[in-house]
């Protein structure tokens, strides 16, 4: 495994879009209905592992969109099913690693029994913190900019809150994870070239990085990849390269094999 010193370029929030399930379950001739899916679980361990290796502290995992309720009956099904015993088998094992959970999207078109098992999950991680794995389930950027927009709207109703406060700051904090970095690298597996309505608010200056690789073959040397190609990039935030330090640097010796 390649060594590495951390410093502060290190990405601390990196997201992913988990794409190409379906489309590896049919290039390995697989015809269970969640096989691919199956094996993108596998995946998550190991992202995981990369992530304490290389120092980043919070992965967020877009599971299951707003729009995903739209796929064949079947597939919701096996998904939902799948969602359940990973909650059983895995929250355990995050717990035993100092690891917090925690859950974005609406909840309320979720069964009452997986409903319980994220709000446990939870409250069960909630004082952990030797890192953070954020589960977007059942959500949409646009749903959370409209949820966050109308709760402030409630506040200002109420006059818990004057419209002349509002700015981004303020809008910022009704939003699902106002308490977290915002991602610092989004990837996305799979060949597509976009976003998906995924954290749309939260990734306005988040660097981006798309591979063919479908998710269940996205592996700790992939990962790193993509780490290694962030570590190239120059941040801005709108200023100059001449505004910005440059002595925030990151190295990776020997090979990207993990």
């Amino acid at each position: 495994m390649s060594s590495l010193q951390v410093t502060e370029a290190l990405p601390r929030h990196v997201a992913i879009i988990m794409d190409g399930n379906n489309r590896w379950a049919r290039a390995n001739k697989l015809k269970a209905v969640a096989a691919g899916h199956q094996a993108g679980v596998e995946a998550i361990r190991g992202v995981l592992e990369a992530c304490q290796d290389t120092g980043v502290k919070t992965l967020t995992l877009f599971a299951f969109s707003s729009e995903n309720w739209a796929r064949p009956v079947l597939e919701v099904k096996a998904l939902m099913s799948l969602f359940s015993r990973y909650l059983k088998t895995e929250v355990p094992r995050l717990h035993g690693e100092k690891m917090r959970l925690r859950f974005i999207g609406r909840r309320d078109r979720f069964n009452e029994e997986l409903q319980k098992d994220m709000q446990a999950a939870e409250q069960l991680t909630a004082s952990n913190m030797d890192g953070t794995l954020v589960i977007a389930a059942d959500y949409g950027g646009q749903w959370d900019i409209t949820q966050a927009a109308l709760r402030m709207a409630e506040d200002i109703a109420s006059g818990r809150l004057s419209a002349a406060q509002v700015d981004d700051s303020v809008f910022d904090g009704y939003l699902s994870i106002a308490d977290i970095p915002k991602p610092d690298l989004l990837i996305r597996t799979g060949g597509e070239h976009r976003i998906s309505n995924f954290l749309l608010w939260q990734a306005a200056y988040t660097e981006m990085y798309f591979t063919d690789t479908y998710w269940p073959d996205f592996d700790k040397a992939a990962f790193r990849k993509a780490i290694a190609e962030y570590l190239k990039r120059e941040r801005r935030f709108g200023h100059t390269s001449n505004a910005l330090a440059t002595n925030n640097k990151i190295h990776f010796t020997g090979t990207d094999s993990c």
